[in-house]
């Protein structure tokens, strides 16, 4: 687990105002993505290069919000995407923004482009996966990583969510479109990423086993965090969001020792 950073009071992990409480679960995601995207930072500018970030599915900015925070941004470029203006993506944040549907693919980014892809909390949002998931394994170059999240339920619950929801909000005439189309477990997202993308899985880390309602208070504390991290680490199934870490092969040329 990578340290924390000193946070603010007032702003989730001193970043974030829309986030008021201090270790907000719901940031964890980004504050822990932020700091191995830090760590790589370090080692792009040990070899004399800048670090190359996309964020697909900006929406926010979230992840810059974190990224900006750290010792090494400044050693970082910093790309995103996302499907419709819209969704207020600040551009600010960013070297560049791309408006496009990444389930065409991007056809305008070319291969390897990215040392670095982040894609958290977009694929539940896509009928259709595939095309998607291999666009981020195109899109890292060799050796290099990703950091792709997704809300999970625990089985049978994903069963509940994909097919007992939907027919409930028809039955009760709801008229609000739910946005997620999709119902993963830890097991079938991991599958189903690690198939279609090519990369190899390095790591799987859980957020929010328990969060929100009477237990929010918890989250001004540094330990509520920590807890919640240790936890996640080790029972990523059982939470409501999951990330995968991933790393593109190297693949070496015939005959390379």
């Amino acid at each position: 687990m990578t340290n924390h950073m000193t946070s603010t009071r007032g702003l989730a992990y001193g970043v974030d105002p829309r986030r008021p409480e201090r270790y907000s679960l719901r940031q964890a995601r980004y504050d822990a993505l932020a700091a191995d995207i830090d760590a790589r930072a370090v080692v792009a500018a040990s070899e004399g290069r800048r670090l190359s970030v996309l964020d697909i599915g900006s929406g926010g900015g979230a992840a810059p919000r974190h990224l900006r925070a750290r010792a090494n941004f400044a050693a970082i470029d910093l790309d995103a995407t996302d499907v419709d203006r819209q969704y207020n993506v600040d551009e600010s944040l960013y070297r560049r923004v791309l408006i496009g549907d990444l389930s065409k693919g991007y056809p305008e980014l070319a291969s390897a482009s990215y040392d670095v892809v982040i894609c958290e909390q977009v694929l539940e949002h896509l009928r259709e996966l595939k095309v998607p998931m291999e666009t981020i394994g195109r899109l890292v170059r060799p050796g290099g990583w990703a950091f792709v999240g997704v809300p999970i339920f625990m089985p049978p619950l994903d069963l509940a969510r994909r097919h007992l929801v939907p027919s409930f909000d028809r039955l009760m005439r709801v008229r609000r479109r739910r946005s997620h189309v999709q119902a993963f477990t830890f097991a079938k997202f991991k599958a189903a990423l690690v198939a279609n993308s090519k990369l190899q899985l390095v790591e799987a880390r859980g957020f929010r086993i328990v969060s929100g309602g009477v237990l929010r208070p918890l989250e001004e504390h540094r330990g509520w965090w920590a807890f919640n991290r240790w936890l996640g680490a080790r029972l990523p199934g059982a939470c409501t969001e999951v990330q995968l870490v991933l790393q593109k092969p190297v693949v070496k040329a015939a005959g390379a020792e």
